[in-house]
């Protein structure tokens, strides 16, 4: 056990964990922070997916020991109120089904328009790539980035 020293949205948090756990299970086990979800515990669905440094990665592989000194942002940190503009285009366009992948897609769509405020169809789906809607809702998802990033 370690202590690590985390800048979760925002805050200061102070956890005492093994070194080699992965973030994940420390957001939602130690800091009650649900919204990132399990999926495949092998980094290839994008359900885990977080922010570190404002870059999108995969939280169920990322041991804590690597991110002790970054800025991890999680679906809850994206806004108070659920009105960041990825989020408002989501419920615009009904794009959830069952929602499980939704916090990861989000978070995914979030960083692509910060690195990118105006992309292309086929940008859209290399940046989304990866991230698996068991409900199939890619066709509402592209629809969605596209209306935030017109929105935005």
């Amino acid at each position: 056990m370690a202590i690590f020293n985390l800048n979760i949205n925002g805050k200061k948090h102070q956890v005492d964990v093994d070194p080699t756990t992965p973030i994940l299970w420390v957001l939602r086990d130690e800091l009650d922070l649900m919204g990132t979800k399990y999926g495949c515990g092998i980094a290839q669905c994008g359900a885990c997916t977080i922010h570190l440094d404002g870059n999108a990665v995969r939280s169920c592989q990322l041991p804590v020991s690597a991110v002790e000194d970054k800025a991890i942002t999680t679906i809850e940190g994206l806004s108070e109120n659920g009105d960041h503009p990825v989020q408002k285009a989501w419920l615009e366009v009904d794009v959830a089904q069952c929602g499980y992948c939704q916090a990861g897609q989000i978070m995914s769509a979030v960083a692509l328009l910060k690195r990118n405020p105006n992309p292309s169809d086929k940008e859209i789906e290399a940046a989304m790539n990866g991230n698996i809607c068991r409900c199939g809702t890619y066709v509402r998802i592209k629809k969605a980035i596209k209306m935030a990033a017109a929105n935005s």
